[in-house]
């Protein structure tokens, strides 16, 4: 995925969780932050940040937050791509061009967001007809893709706050393979080099348990990682998980 009309600017302050206040070209100004997430490891007064500057003349703020600069002592600088639209936008063009086979999600011939079942709404559901000579089946599976932004020692972390939504995810995706339905769970890492993906268990450990349950009940547990750049975001293929 492209962004377009990038600037780079420092991070000054964020009074709430809608908004930022950055230093553009010598001046103050207020920003939209495309993340409601804590990300109290990323925002730090001074850091870089890039803004994707908006073309609608009639929005309150004339820019969007949407990637930073985290430093690390001894490390390089790592990006991080901190929209959290990016992550379903960059996976479902993945999925849908079919590079997710490696990773056992087949290339769809019906890929559908935001499709509920049960007492969810999941954010993808796809269908693949297989066809041999003899028979015909048409496969069916639902994915719930969650964007990871946290990174510890290389160590790529979901979540960064509790979310009980995201345990309730985890049991309906069980429920589904437990009804006949392919499930997986896939963690986009927005961001490139991480050793391995690991629930967060200090910071929310209901959430690793329903991980773990919901692996054992047969869903599938992918994780990517992605090349970030201040204008795009390109998810480049699997980080090992360690459950």
């Amino acid at each position: 995925m492209i962004y377009h009309n990038i600037h780079a600017a420092r991070f000054l302050a964020r009074p709430n969780r809608f908004i930022a206040q950055v230093e553009l070209d010598g001046a103050v100004e207020t920003v939209h932050v495309k993340n409601t997430g804590r990300c109290r490891e990323l925002l730090l007064p001074g850091c870089t940040v890039y803004l994707e500057g908006s073309a609608n003349p009639a929005r309150k703020t004339k820019y969007d937050l949407v990637a930073v600069e985290k430093e690390r002592p001894g490390l390089p600088l790592l990006l991080i791509n901190m929209d959290a639209q990016a992550p379903n936008r960059v996976f479902r063009e993945w999925m849908g061009a079919g590079l997710g086979e490696a990773l056992g999600l087949p290339r769809p011939t019906l890929l559908r967001p935001e499709t509920p079942w049960g007492r969810s709404r999941f954010d993808f559901y796809w269908e693949r007809t297989d066809v041999s000579r003899e028979t015909s089946v048409l496969r069916k599976g639902f994915v719930e893709v969650k964007g990871c932004t946290l990174e510890e020692d290389g160590l790529a972390l979901f979540p960064d706050a509790p979310t009980q939504r995201g345990v309730k995810h985890l049991r309906e995706l069980a429920a589904c393979r437990e009804a006949g339905y392919e499930a997986a769970v896939c963690v986009v890492v927005q961001m490139a080099g991480m050793t391995a993906f690991s629930p967060n268990d200090r910071t929310h450990p209901q959430f690793g348990s329903a991980l773990r349950e919901a692996a054992r009940a047969g869903v599938r547990v992918l994780a990517v990682e992605c090349a970030a750049a201040p204008d795009s975001l390109t998810i480049t293929g699997p980080v090992p998980v360690r459950l």
